[in-house]
Formats: structure tokens, sequence, C-alpha cells
């Protein structure tokens, strides 16, 4: 086995229970014990935990809500411990806590060349411990938060996976996006042309048909991953997953539609995505960081026909806005890894690819290594065109409105060594590439609502490569790791605490 292969050796996290107990092990999850309102005071509690860094909340007692119903904010946001930056991301993708960014899309990378297992279907699972029917759903009994002052609704799937199949059945896609509730039985979100979500939809609507649906929430932590990554077209999330793990996931038939759902749920909504039925969805407060005071938008109905979940259920919720949650960890990061592979298929030998966090999704940084030219044998302009063709027309394109390219030098996963690289390697006009009339995703912020209906905008690609005037050697950097030698720098963290800091 290579020493890729044994870093990368996954601990596979069954249930959200499961991936809870490891945070409790590590100090990344506290219990609120207090009484707590769903109106609002969840979301606050939830964004100032997202704003420090602080441990996930475990919501215990929600007002209003039978005992027993739990909440748990921040599924895999960001931590403010020393070294676990990525820890909540890491552990959900089975990686040791202390992993790198680096480590992560590598991970990720890695099991894009493997091969898929598809999942083991078994004859039940702790998501049908309470099964409700017809007039027994009431989708009202769960602790959905009110989240943003502003928003139009409580929003039930802000950290959810709904399953979709195509109607001939050879594709079955895991995907997140927002559902927002309407009343007991039925519920209504984003349901994008630009996602695979809303191509499958589309498929049914053809045949004049309602599109089967399940929402599943409080999966295992892996799963939220997967969801997010913008794979190919007809590629079944569930089974790279398994390859990625190197063993299937278990799931469970539905109770009222032809699909399977992750055995361990916590929750598992079914019913019918409406084919002609509409009303407003939104507005609500999202990634980029600002809620628009509009009116909302026309969005498809989810009708519910069936409701299952684990005892005292678990509703894990994200509160979306400025950075960093998840809308960042647990999209921009599984993109950034598909953006890599889908670069080294082009051509481009790139080392790296990231989405800063801090930036919300709007920026993806690419490294290089600086004999790019030599394994390329493109020139400056082919090389850009290039990585912005490949980016910008691919599924995570339609996100993505800037890309920054910077010599592998710099730590892509490091916001400070990607500012100070973008400040003072990009060179004003000839370091910028653009890219008119590519598709765009009407939720990134600066767009001008002509933009945002036409689905159409400008996008960059930054040249922070070095000059070729350089050469293949790169200044020496002056920073403590680059500028000292090993044995020096050594002798100095050994002598931390005598020069009096704390270790």
């Amino acid at each position: 086995m290579s020493q890729i292969k044994q870093k990368n050796v996954k601990r596979h996290l069954r249930s959200l229970r499961e991936y809870i107990e490891a945070l409790h092990k590590i100090g990344e999850v506290v219990e609120v014990e207090r009484e707590v309102d769903w109106n609002l005071e969840i979301g606050a509690i939830t964004r100032r935990v997202n704003e420090l860094g602080a441990p996930a909340p475990l919501f215990m007692n929600i007002k209003g809500i039978a005992p027993g119903f739990r909440v748990l904010g921040a599924p895999a946001g960001i931590s403010s411990a020393p070294g676990r930056y990525l820890s909540r991301i890491a552990l959900s993708l089975g990686l040791s806590a202390m992993a790198s960014g680096s480590e992560i899309i590598e991970a990720l990378v890695e099991a894009r060349n493997a091969q898929g297992i598809a999942p083991r279907i078994v004859a039940s699972g702790a998501c049908k411990e309470h099964i409700d029917l017809g007039d027994a759903v009431d989708l009202l009994k769960f602790p959905t938060p009110f989240i943003h002052e502003g928003d139009g609704g409580r929003y039930i799937g802000t950290y959810g996976t709904i399953v979709a199949r195509t109607p001939d059945g050879s594709w079955t896609n895991w995907s997140n996006a927002r559902v927002m509730l309407l009343d007991g039985k039925r519920m209504t979100g984003i349901v994008s042309p630009f996602q695979h979500l809303g191509v499958i939809h589309k498929l049914w609507k053809e045949q004049g048909k309602d599109m089967p649906f399940a929402l599943c929430l409080g999966v295992e932590p892996a799963i939220s991953f997967v969801s997010g990554m913008p794979l190919p077209k007809f590629i079944n999330e569930s089974d790279y997953l398994g390859g990625y793990l190197s063993e299937a996931i278990d799931v469970v038939a539905c109770e009222t539609v032809k699909l399977e759902v992750p055995a361990t749920s916590e929750i598992v909504i079914e019913g019918y995505l409406s084919a002609t039925e509409t009303t407003v969805e939104g507005p609500m407060g999202e990634y980029a960081g600002y809620l628009w005071p509009d009116a909302g938008e026309i969005r498809p109905v989810y009708h519910v026909t069936a409701v299952t979940h684990r005892h005292e259920p678990i509703l894990p919720v994200v509160v979306a806005g400025e950075p960093v949650e998840e809308d960042h960890t647990v999209q921009g990061i599984p993109s950034a890894a598909e953006t890599l592979v889908q670069l080294r298929q082009a051509g481009i030998p790139a080392t790296m690819a990231w989405v800063t966090l801090e930036a919300a999704n709007h920026w993806l940084v690419v490294t290089l290594p600086n004999t790019w030219k030599q394994q390329t044998g493109l020139d400056r302009n082919e090389l850009f065109k290039t990585i912005g063709d490949t980016i910008f027309k691919s599924k995570f394109g339609a996100v993505i409105p800037k890309v920054i390219v910077l010599n592998d030098d710099i730590d892509a996963s490091n916001t400070n060594e990607v500012i100070w690289g973008f400040a003072t390697r990009v060179r004003p006009v000839s370091g910028e590439h653009f890219f008119n009339h590519e598709a765009t995703s009407p939720l990134i912020a600066f767009l001008t609502t002509n933009e945002k209906f036409a689905f159409d905008t400008t996008k960059v690609v930054y040249d922070g490569l070095a000059p070729e005037e350089w050469g293949e050697h790169l200044p020496k950097r002056t920073s403590f790791k680059h500028n000292y030698s090993r044995e020096l720098q050594a002798h100095v963290l050994q002598n931390w605490e005598a020069y009096g800091y704390k270790a």
C-alpha cells in the first residue's frame, strides 16, 4: 500500500450519532440544556457559534416541541481550537481531526479513480423507529427553526440530502438544496435547472408526472459532503461514497415511493415534487452573506406522503450567511476536489484547488508548479484560457465567479497566504483574464437583476504565477517556515516557553 493510501484510510462513521460521539471526544460539541426557541434563538446562537469557531451546539430542549426532539447546529463548521480548524470536516469524511486541507482534497480526488460500490439494501434501519403515514403526517412536530429575521418561512432542509431518481431508474442522485415548510404536509424549495435535482425533475415533468423524492435529515456525515459534490451526470453519489469508504452504504426502502434512503437517517420525509403546482419560497439569508428583502421566488411544491424518524430524532441545521458555515465547507471543499480532477483531466498540472472559505464560495484558488510551461507546452494565454474554460463550463463553474491561480509555494487552504499571494503577485490588467457570457448561479452576491434573470455574467481568472523572467526558481519567502533552517525552527519551537510564551 502506498504512503498516500495509508494516509487516506477512512473511519466510516455510520450515523449522525456516531459523528456526535466523535465530536464529544475532541470537545467539538456542547449540549445546550437550557430551553431555546426555534423562532430565531436557535439561529442566533448557531450564527454566533459560526463566527467564533465554537463547538457545535446540540440543543436538547426546544420551546413548544415534544421532549427528546433535538437540533444540532453548525454540524460541519470550522473550529477555533489550535490545529483543528477543519476537524468537523475531516471527521465527517473519515479522516483524522488534524487533517489538512490538502489531505482532505486529495482523499476526495483519489476516490474519483476508485471503483464505485453500490449501496446495500437492508430490510430495515433506525430511520424506521417511528412511521407516520397519510393523515398522521405532521411536519410541524419537528423543531424546524425560523433562522434569520426576514426569512420567508421556517427551513427544515438546510443540511439534508434529497434523493431523486430518473424515470427510467438509471440514475439516482443525492443532492443538497434548501427546503422551506409550507404547512404540516407541504414544503417548497430551490430546484435549480443547473443542478441535477432540477435535471431529474425536468425529466419527470416532460412525462407529465410528479417526481418521487425523499428528504433525508441527519444522515451519516460523509453523505452530506458527497451530496454537495458536483459529480458528473449519471454518477451515483452513493456509489462514489461507497468507493471512497471502501464499503457499501446501508439503505432501506421508503414507505410510499420507490426510492431507498440511508438506513440510519434521523428523519426521512417522503413524497412527490409536483410537476405543475408552485408557490412562493423565500427570501432566505444565503451563503453569500446577504438577505434581500424581496417577495421570494416561485418554486415547485413538495407533497409529503410519509415521515419516518428515529426515537428522539436530531435535526441538523445550517445557519447560512457570512462565512464560515456549511455552505462554504460542505459545498466548497468537495467542489474544489472535483474541480481539481477536471483540471488534471484537461492536462493542467494543478497541485491543489481550494475554495477560500472566508470568501463565501466566490473565490476558487488553483496552484501550479513553476514548471507548468514545460509540463503543458502552453503559452500563458493558452494556459489561462484552458483553466477558465474548464472551470466555468463545469457544473460548479456556475457558482464560482473568480479564480485565483498561484504558484504552489502558496498553501491554497491558508487564507492568509492566499491574500498575500494575490496582493503581491497579480498584476492589474495584464493579470486579469475575463470570460464573458458565462452561466451563473443567481445567488452570487454582486449580480445585477438582469444578470440574475439571464443566468449570464462575466467571470475572471487572475494570473498570480511568477513572471517568466524569474525562471524556475521563486524568490525566497521571508516567513518563519521558509526563511530559516529546519534546525533553527526546531530550536525556537523547543524553547518557546523558555522565551516566556505559552506553548
